[in-house]
């Protein structure tokens, strides 16, 4: 009846994606509207998530478990970040369709969250707040990265 009395309690499902970076700025009641666009995969240990050079249709974030990143070296694979709860990959699927530069592969079962570009293109037509707010939060997300990169390459020079 009252909307304002609504319990502000949140579920081990969205304490989990409010952990997340990504999502960090959202108030629990945008954080269950982008609940209700995600959707739930799970894997077996050792399962490939995706591959280096499949086009990136989404983001996943984990949600239990572990997920190894890596990438193609010459004739082995160098690994890039091992992540758990609450870490997101595959980001840059939310801004366009490029093929992803690693392969995905999980270390132990786990469930993850899936978030599709398609999805989000439509949160940001439909709720610009919302959007925004992980638009930023990817925006610094991606930054850090970069900066990291920079600082791993002294000879690439800042813009």
């Amino acid at each position: 009846m009252f909307g304002f009395f609504r319990s502000t309690t949140l579920s081990p499902r969205l304490l989990r994606l409010k952990d997340s970076a990504l999502f960090a700025s959202l108030t629990p009641l945008e954080l269950k509207t982008v609940d209700g666009l995600m959707h739930e995969r799970r894997y077996l240990a050792d399962e490939i998530i995706f591959d280096e050079g499949e086009e990136g249709q989404a983001l996943y974030v984990v949600m239990s478990g572990r997920v190894l990143v890596s990438r193609e070296v010459g004739a082995g694979r160098e690994v890039v970040a091992e992540l758990s709860a609450g870490s997101f990959f595959g980001d840059m699927a939310l801004l366009d369709n490029s093929p992803r530069n690693a392969q995905t592969r999980a270390l132990e079962n786990c469930e993850l969250a899936v978030f599709f570009r398609a999805d989000f293109m439509g949160l940001m037509e439909t709720d610009a707040v919302i959007g925004y707010k992980i638009a930023l939060a990817l925006a610094r997300h991606i930054g850090t990265r970069l900066r990291e990169w920079m600082g791993a390459a002294p000879h690439v020079e800042a813009l």
